[in-house]
């Protein structure tokens, strides 16, 4: 147990020590003063908490059996260096990540098989309507994209999935603040009662997904999500018939950085959840571990659309299960600025008149009239500026997820502590001003 002299002021972190003047714990640096039994059970708080442990059992996975592999080839890109598995009928001429072509380089090995996999529940048609869907209403996309894009090129390919399954066993610690604003005398006071907040628990995850190809990228991926693991069944070769798979070259322990991000960061989020009746909290130490924490192989659904526009590659998807299609698209940067000096001059006048309107102006002005005038130019221009930038974030779709809420198992959260303890009052007073006429 830490001895007095070890104790450290919950406020600024600094050394704490008993005051006899006010018979209470303070700090000589912010003066802040603690009762002596918040401050003792606020340190042994402190010496039980620990760092993360997540660790993996990744034996689930399988080897290639005799006969398994039977009319699969294995195709390379001679760009990208990405490796296709497909079957022997399978005409796979180009890499569905770079447009390059791929040659045929040999039989499967060296490769671990998939546990499961989830056929493709949508066809090529329906990817080619969500991907016209996908650029329906987007005002500065070029003319010319929607021209150039080849979209018989679509193509089916199962993307190699490390899934996740474990129980995060948490224990959070936060720090909640109740804030009171009152008036005494002359003076605005601001009152801050800090509280330190723990909550301990478990919750578990049921097939967290993070793909195994580093040609893909995982925002891309984790854009298309999620993935339903009802529809999975074991695997079988038949299933590549017509399509492509991506052999993975990461494995899961290369990618397990990723999971134990995902995972941790929605353990978070749900037990903050559980923290209610403050105006403000913010967690101060995180101590996550994993029980039964095991990896397996599945091969999911994704069509692919690569294509180039000004010298740059786009890549699109969609999930094959669900249909959700993702993708960024490029900017016409000559229609954005087009449309905002438009706008722009249409709402400059606008505003000046409402100026005039209103006599939004000081009496004693030598040049009124140019005053209100450049306000309404830059009233408008920055309103202009905002709905451009509502417009261009739609061009956007792609962005990484974080979090693995739509795979935590329904029920599965147990709050086992939940302990507020008051820890200290804080009163900022700020003089009124008076106006002296």
């Amino acid at each position: 147990m830490a001895s007095i002299q070890d104790y450290k002021c919950p406020c600024c972190g600094g050394a704490i020590e008993f005051n006899s003047t006010v018979q209470k714990m303070k700090c000589p640096y912010c003066e802040s003063e603690f009762e002596l039994s918040a401050v003792a059970s606020y340190q042994e708080e402190l010496q039980g908490e620990g760092s993360d442990s997540m660790e993996w059992d990744n034996s689930a996975t399988q080897e290639w059996a005799e006969g398994d592999t039977e009319g699969a080839r294995v195709y390379v890109c001679e760009s990208c260096g990405g490796q296709i598995i497909a079957d022997e009928n399978t005409a796979a001429s180009k890499c569905p990540y770079c447009d390059n072509p791929i040659v045929f380089k040999g039989s499967v090995a060296g490769a671990l098989k998939p546990n499961v996999i989830i056929p493709f529940k949508l066809n090529k048609e329906a990817a080619k309507e969500r991907y016209k869907k996908h650029l329906e209403g987007k005002k500065f996309l070029p003319q010319v994209f929607k021209a150039e894009n080849h979209i018989d090129e679509i193509r089916p390919i199962y993307v190699p999935y490390w899934l996740f399954d474990a129980t995060a066993d948490a224990r959070i610690r936060y720090t909640g603040v109740k804030t009171r604003r009152y008036t005494s005398g002359e003076y605005d006071c601001t009152e801050k009662k800090y509280y330190s907040v723990i909550r301990e628990g478990d919750i578990s995850f049921a097939h967290v997904p993070v793909d195994g190809s580093e040609k893909m990228p995982d925002d891309l991926m984790e854009s298309i999500e999620p993935f339903d693991f009802k529809d999975t069944t074991e695997f079988r070769m038949e299933y590549l018939a017509g399509s492509v798979a991506d052999k993975y070259d990461q494995d899961a322990e290369q990618v397990e950085p990723r999971a134990n991000e995902r995972i941790k960061k929605s353990t978070e989020v749900e037990f903050r959840k559980t923290v209610k009746g403050y105006d403000s909290v913010t967690c101060d130490n995180s101590n996550i571990n994993l029980k039964d924490g095991k990896s397996s192989y599945a091969m999911y659904p994704v069509y692919i659309l690569n294509t180039t526009w000004n010298n740059q590659k786009f890549l699109f998807a969609m999930n094959g299960q669900t249909g959700k299609f993702v993708g960024n698209l490029p900017l016409d940067k000559a229609a954005a600025n087009k449309a905002l000096l438009i706008r722009t001059a249409i709402l400059t006048p606008i505003f000046f008149v409402i100026c005039l309107l209103c006599k939004f102006y000081e009496e004693n002005l030598s040049n009124p009239y140019v005053v209100w005038g450049i306000a309404s130019l830059v009233i408008s221009f920055i309103l202009s500026l905002i709905v451009n930038s509502a417009i261009i974030s739609k061009l956007k779709s792609v962005r990484p997820n974080n979090q693995a809420a739509e795979y935590i198992v329904p029920g599965s959260m147990h709050v086992k502590r939940q302990t507020d303890s008051y820890l200290y009052t804080k009163v900022d007073r700020v003089r009124r001003q008076t106006n002296n006429k």
